[in-house]
């Protein structure tokens, strides 16, 4: 459950709530006239915390009852996708080296872009031998890819 949990209100599942909300438009909206939105406004982050601010509002406002109901619809779809498809690598990557003995290890190899539109990338390494690369807009988001394709047995990793 904790895994699902994670998934459902991860950074990227905040971010979709953001959209399907429309929350950059109505902060736009909401804007004094002839202010601008900056472009940090549609990272990730940003809109995560938004979406996380907007829940600790309604919570104090409204209670819990009322902001549990509304959360639970908001992050229906994520929760329906978590759910259905689990993509947690890293763990599953663990545990499989785990049993063996083994560690991973992951490294930033690089960042590029502003910093509202940077990507990572990452290496897992087993033992000093690279065994999964992967890229992101986030740290987090990398190391998945990389503990994914770690995963694929026709990578060498799985």
């Amino acid at each position: 459950m904790t895994k699902i949990r994670a998934q459902t209100v991860s950074g990227a599942a905040c971010r979709e709530v953001a959209a399907r909300l429309d929350v950059p438009g109505r902060l736009a909206a909401a804007a004094p006239a002839g202010a601008t939105i900056a472009d940090t406004l549609v990272s990730e982050r940003v809109l995560a915390s938004i979406v996380e601010a907007i829940i600790g509002a309604c919570y104090l406002d409204q209670g819990y009852e009322a902001t549990a109901e509304a959360v639970v619809d908001c992050f229906a779809p994520e929760l329906a996708l978590a759910l259905k498809h689990p993509i947690d690598f890293k763990s599953a990557l663990q545990e499989q080296l785990a049993a063996r003995g083994q560690l991973v290890e992951y490294e930033i190899t690089s960042e590029e872009g502003p910093p509202h539109e940077k990507t990572f990338a990452v290496t897992a390494s087993v033992g000093g031998k690279v065994v999964g690369k992967g890229t992101g807009r986030t740290k987090k988001a990398a190391e998945q890819e990389a503990a994914r394709l770690a995963l694929e047995p026709s990578t060498g990793g799985g």
